[in-house]
């Protein structure tokens, strides 16, 4: 049976028994070629019944029932009764309750902004509007629809939110598999290096024992001050020979200490007569070099796109440079961008890099759906201000409902505010546990990001954060697989995997981590009497072990977490299994000689580490933890040539009194005592807190004792419920850490 139902001005194609298409056009034009959004529309075959009369048609399948009276859409004569727990009924162009997706840039925001839609709802169903995306030709080139159709894709798919992704991205494409330099610690700085000072710099972080994989250049690396017949010298594409006189010696020197090379380049003016390349530009085009004509920018014509990429950036890429960041800001002003120009960068720059291999990167703005094609994502210009750190978490994790996955922030914030280490420390906490980890500031020599720049506690801090950056390379990595091939992005909001618990709609900051961590970043300051901050955290059922700390705590509740500033909430589920790298270098993301696997208690379950070599080589370690046997199992399968010759496995048991065992690069299967459970000394942890506390000892010695000896919980309780909030709130946390204890079964 046909999928495709059409007649007058309509037609409706049946994709999935959860996923509809939508056009009308009065016209009868109906797109089957390739968009902006959509890449894919051939889908296995599908049950469904249908009654297709002369004026009205139905769809059912098992997901939903679609009821048009044939004719214009609207809210009277198009709408559809999802069949899924929550029974509600989509009308035809009426609002409805969106989980949203994501935004083009947090330029100008500080704080909260408006974000599109995304492809989920708790409504059961949500719409994606691909009328106004443009179109593909027979060669893959983008141009401009030829004539207005509305077409909709509906997602019907109750609250199966991966179901949801996992058709959109059968329909838009997938994410591209990231290469390994890009999960590392990028330094970037608006700031006019030399090479000798940058160079310097970078061995400055190695003596501080501080990893780094990427080097970003802003645009100080090229000629700004140009003469004034040019107009702006933004764009730029001449190495500034008085910084670094030796561009290619410079690059050089950043790969041989393993680093990857992204410039910054402003497109918007084009190429110039000041600029290196454009005589060959000029030639290939033929301008009038005399009279200095300019190849204006016009991203659109092929001739002049030849010449942007074969004569200015071809030349620089072999000088050295590995991938570029297109900062454009100039919207679609021009008569010639019919199609949005951002777009058109993104699709043609990661094209370009691509040309010789298949796992290149750009950096560059979100250009609307479909966007997660062409990674990674610069989110703009933003304010070093507390609510900016606050919004970014719910903003990186919800861009997930629209398959963007990548997203690379300004760690530490970019312009404005004022020096405040607690906001820096707080930044470098979330970069870490981000998709991209790209430390950023302004050219104010106030603002730079040096962890060396702050108090002594504040820098051993940041430090310990950015090795473990680093470390968690193998998790990452195998994350971002996961990511490209199994369309489960690294960052994902808490309803994904509890999408009927409400509670899960209202940590807006909280976020999975990948498979075995969830995140609750801290993005307020620290109260100054208890020397702590806080975050409202949801715990979802079973048992999460604080991934920093002692803590145990017990699922199925919403408690206030607190944290010292150099403390983040991290918490590992029960049976959490989590590769590590032992021992990173200092520059670039080798493959571990020694794996650090992180074992957690209280579940079984298994871990499949996937590496990769640059030729596309791969081998699978899987360790099967057997909780209710005490046995745990390495399996070693791929093309193991590519490790590392010394490469073993450490396996570091948490809160067992098991040793850590050493083993080979090996298949084998050993036991371990799980028996002997290592709890919480909550008593240190209750000490700790009044300790540092500014309030009265006399308080203080009153609630030890009395904490010490009443034994049950209840009246432990009752002698909180007297107190002030703050130091209540504190000890609560503490008292469920021991009543979790006390009731958890490992």
């Amino acid at each position: 049976m046909s999928r495709i139902f059409s007649g007058k001005h309509y037609r409706i194609t049946v994709l999935t028994e959860q996923l509809l298409r939508l056009e009308y056009s009065e016209s009868d034009y109906f797109e089957d070629g390739k968009t902006q959004i959509v890449r894919n529309r051939e889908f296995p075959e599908v049950d469904f019944e249908v009654i297709d009369e002369k004026d009205r048609l139905e769809i059912v399948t098992s997901a939903f029932h679609l009821y048009y009276k044939k004719g214009p859409f609207s809210p009277q004569n198009l709408f559809i009764d999802t069949k899924n727990a929550f029974g509600d009924r989509w009308y035809y162009g009426e609002a409805y309750e969106n989980l949203k997706g994501t935004a083009s840039t947090l330029d100008g925001a500080d704080g909260a902004i408006p974000l599109g839609d995304g492809v989920v709802s708790k409504n059961g169903f949500a719409v994606l509007d691909d009328s106004e995306s443009f179109i593909f030709d027979e060669n893959d080139e983008p141009f401009a629809r030829p004539d207005k159709e509305i077409d909709l894709y509906f997602f019907g798919h109750g609250r199966d939110y991966f179901a949801a992704l996992r058709d959109f991205y059968h329909l838009s494409g997938p994410t591209p598999l990231l290469p390994r330099y890009t999960l590392g610690n990028w330094w970037s700085r608006y700031w006019a290096y030399s090479e000798t000072d940058y160079l310097q710099l970078m061995e400055h972080f190695e003596k501080e024992n501080i990893p780094l994989s990427i080097s970003v250049i802003d645009m100080d690396w090229h000629l700004v001050d140009v003469p004034e017949r040019f107009g702006s010298g933004w764009t730029g594409y001449s190495w500034n020979k008085e910084l670094i006189p030796d561009p290619k010696r410079f690059l050089k020197k950043l790969h041989d200490k393993g680093l990857k090379v992204t410039l910054n380049v402003h497109p918007a003016d084009g190429i110039r007569a000041f600029e290196d390349s454009y005589p060959q530009v000029a030639k290939r085009l033929g301008l009038n070099e005399e009279t200095e004509e300019p190849a204006i920018f016009d991203i659109t014509n092929s001739n002049f796109r030849e010449a942007y990429f074969k004569d200015v950036h071809h030349p620089m890429e072999e000088e050295g440079v590995d991938f570029w960041w297109i900062d454009w800001q100039q919207g679609i002003k021009g008569k010639m961008f019919e199609v949005d120009p951002l777009w058109l960068l993104n699709y043609y720059h990661y094209k370009d890099i691509n040309r010789d291999k298949n796992n290149g990167v750009i950096l560059s703005r979100y250009a609307g759906p479909g966007s997660h094609r062409y990674p990674i994502g610069f989110s703009g210009d933003t304010f070093i201000t507390w609510a900016s750190l606050k919004f970014q978490p719910y903003f990186t994790s919800t861009a997930s409902n629209v398959g963007y996955t990548w997203w690379s922030h300004d760690i530490g914030g970019h312009y404005g505010g004022s020096r405040d280490e607690e906001l820096a420390m707080r930044w470098i906490q979330l970069g870490v546990f981000s998709p991209i980890n790209r430390l950023h500031s302004s050219n104010s020599m106030f603002t730079g990001k040096e962890p060396w720049n702050f108090r002594e506690t504040i820098q051993k801090s940041m430090s310990k954060y950015l090795h473990l950056r680093h470390e968690l390379l193998p998790y990452l990595y195998t994350m971002n697989v996961q990511t490209a091939q199994e369309f489960h992005p690294l960052v994902l909001p808490m309803y994904y995997y509890y999408p009927l618990e409400e509670a899960s709609y209202h940590v807006d900051n909280q976020y999975f981590f990948g498979s075995e961590f969830f995140v609750a970043p801290i993005t307020e300051k620290t109260d100054s009497t208890y020397k702590t901050a806080k975050v409202d955290t949801w715990f979802p059922e079973g048992v999460w072990f604080d991934f920093f700390g002692e803590g145990v705590y017990r699922g199925n509740t919403k408690l206030p977490i607190y944290r010292e500033i150099t403390e983040m909430p991290v918490f590992v589920k029960a049976g959490g299994i989590i590769p590590m790298d032992s021992q990173p270098k200092m520059a670039g993301t080798p493959l571990p000689e020694m794996v650090d696997w992180h074992i957690f208690p209280g579940a079984n379950n298994s871990f499949s580490l996937i590496e990769d070599s640059d030729d596309g080589k791969r081998v699978v370690s899987t360790v099967q933890l057997d909780w209710d046997n005490a046995t745990i199992t390495l399996e070693i399968g791929g093309n193991t040539e590519i490790l590392p010759d010394n490469r073993n496995h450490r396996l570091i048991f948490h809160h067992l009194k098991q040793a850590d065992i050493l083993i080979t690069n090996d298949n084998q299967t050993l036991a371990f005592d799980r028996k002997k459970f290592v709890g919480v000394d909550t008593k240190k942890l209750t000490f700790d807190l009044l300790n540092k506390a500014e309030v009265s000892y006399d308080l203080k010695n009153d609630l030890w004792y009395q904490l010490l000896e009443n034994s049950e919980w209840a009246q432990k309780m009752l002698l909180l419920n007297q107190l002030e909030e703050g130091l209540r709130l504190r000890l609560s946390e503490v008292l469920y850490i021991e009543e979790s204890l006390h009731k958890i079964d490992l």
